[in-house]
């Protein structure tokens, strides 16, 4: 007997080839008129604009966001979500390929939403700003987009195939220093050095990293060190970026910044400050039966997918939170070679290649058949939300 599921599988696979020019025309635009955190105002209207004439009721500003959005066709659960990307990088455009994430999310979307029907449930596009800095994502789980959803379903292109994505829990850090003004000839002993205590931090810092796991580490930059070299500076700053391997040892690293920076300014005489900076990104949860599912639709592409390789991290981002809240998918599909690296010109390029026009239209069939399981398979669904509770 034929599953019902390889009829609405053949039918997620015919409209994705009838869209294909479509999605393809969409990245390609996303690609052309690069927008920044918070401001993709015309990258919203377009996606928002192509769900509407497909007949999804589309809300605009989700949780406080001018340009997040929400497009939902169907009704009740289950509930599944594709989460579209389209923020861009300052100086560098699209060199993380959301041109393609939001494309694929959009035909995704469209492709499920015409393959069942609405007593199915529930297909819901989520327009997630800023993961490139501002935590969209996280804002929208906060704002309570994702409690009623049953998966959330994405790729990232990237240089890698690999079916899970290695993602690293991210918080940013301000630490001030505040000493006394002095001239450092004239009365030096009445100075309180704030850059001093500054650097001070650096070196503990430094001997701190040479014992962290695997994955934690501290990046720390100077923002501000003094207004001149004839005035001892009696305020310093420093921006520090901390990562970890999960969300629990980012929380016991942070700790380890504010002891270290209380250490150092009872050491030099200063008062300190250590504030949040950004929101805080969670480590991404992999849910297994999700991504086997989505490797093996992809396979049939002719599109393999392997586990990542132990010990590599590809950085971190706010679709760690979405996997807190529920089963959540983020593979990486690999657009140029493994000898380059995203965030530079040469990724950027690559997101509008021949090449990223055969894996948006593999991913897209694979993100929506992998959708449509959510929706047609309560035991995909009582699989994915059991290895979510325990993970």
């Amino acid at each position: 007997m034929t599953d019902i599921r390889d009829d609405v599988h053949e039918c997620v696979r015919a409209q994705v080839a009838a869209r294909a020019d479509a999605l393809w025309d969409v990245a390609l635009r996303l690609h052309a008129d690069p927008e920044y955190a918070f401001a993709e105002h015309r990258a919203a209207a377009l996606l928002c604009g192509e769900l509407e004439r497909a007949g999804f009721a589309v809300e605009r500003g989700v949780a406080g966001m001018p340009t997040a959005f929400t497009a939902r066709s169907g009704r009740g659960r289950p509930a599944v979500a594709l989460l579209l990307e389209y923020d861009a990088l300052p100086g560098l455009g699209h060199a993380c390929g959301h041109n393609l994430i939001a494309a694929a999310g959009l035909g995704a979307a469209l492709a499920a939403a015409s393959a069942v029907p609405a007593a199915a449930g529930t297909v819901l596009a989520v327009g997630t700003p800023a993961e490139e800095g501002g935590g969209g994502k996280a804002l929208q789980v906060e704002a309570g987009v994702f409690d009623d959803v049953d998966a959330a379903l994405m790729f990232h292109p990237g240089v890698h195939s690999w079916v899970r994505a290695p993602l690293t829990a991210q918080v940013q850090y301000r630490v001030a220093f505040h000493g006394r003004a002095a001239h450092p000839t004239g009365n030096p002993t009445e100075g309180i050095d704030a850059l001093a205590a500054l650097v001070e931090l650096f070196n503990v810092l430094a001997v701190l990293g040479r014992r962290l796991p695997e994955g934690s580490h501290v990046q720390g930059i100077v923002t501000h060190g003094g207004t001149a070299t004839n005035i001892v500076p009696e305020f310093a700053e420093g921006l520090f970026g901390l990562r970890a391997a999960t969300t629990e040892a980012l929380d016991e690293l942070t700790e380890r910044l504010r002891v270290c920076v209380d250490g150092v300014a009872r050491a030099t005489g200063t008062t300190c400050e250590v504030e949040r900076a950004t929101v805080r990104y969670e480590h991404f949860r992999d849910s297994a039966a999700l991504s086997e599912r989505f490797a093996a639709h992809l396979a049939g592409a002719g599109i393999p997918l392997s586990p990542p390789v132990p010990g590599v991290y590809l950085g971190s981002s706010d679709i760690g939170n979405v996997s807190a809240r529920v089963p959540a998918v983020h593979p990486f599909v690999a657009i140029m070679g493994e000898d380059g690296s995203d965030h530079t010109p040469e990724f950027a390029e690559a997101a509008a290649s021949p090449r990223a026009r055969e894996v948006l239209l593999a991913v897209t069939r694979a993100l929506a058949c992998t959708a449509v399981d959510v929706l047609l398979s309560g035991e995909l669904r009582a699989r994915a939300w059991a290895g979510h509770r325990t993970a």
